[in-house]
């Protein structure tokens, strides 16, 4: 049976570049491992636990699908949260659209090229 726990795992060719990243939209804390045998970070995020690493091989290249399990964060404002995303460097990868009867949701590259989400509960969207 599963349990409802959560680690992730992101990747970054510039791990500090990433963390600035991080920290400036969510802001998330991060904790150098000092026993891990690769430069490994832990993440805080005041909830799911993950950790950030150097990418170990190459990206997809552009136009592609991801290639990854890709995490979708909840926001409390879509619109605010997206604006801090694009002005620390992050790009759209997918509009802002409704998930009818159940929230905002969009995704985005972060400055690594990775994908990820975000999304605003809202009953009323459509």
């Amino acid at each position: 049976m599963a349990h409802g726990h959560i680690y992730f795992e992101i990747q970054a060719d510039d791990v500090n570049r990433a963390i600035s990243f991080y920290k400036n939209v969510f802001g998330w804390e991060f904790t150098l491992n000092p026993h891990a045998p690769i430069e490994y970070y832990h993440i805080e995020t005041g909830g799911s636990r993950g950790g950030l690493l150097k990418r170990p091989a190459q990206v997809p290249p552009k136009m592609c699908g991801t290639n990854a399990f890709c995490c979708s964060l909840e926001v409390e404002d879509f619109d605010a949260i997206a604006s801090i995303i694009m002005n620390n460097g992050g790009i759209v990868a997918l509009p802002k659209m409704a998930i009818p009867g159940t929230c905002w949701q969009g995704y985005f590259l972060d400055t690594e090229g990775n994908v990820f989400g975000i999304f605003q509960v809202d009953e009323n969207a459509k």
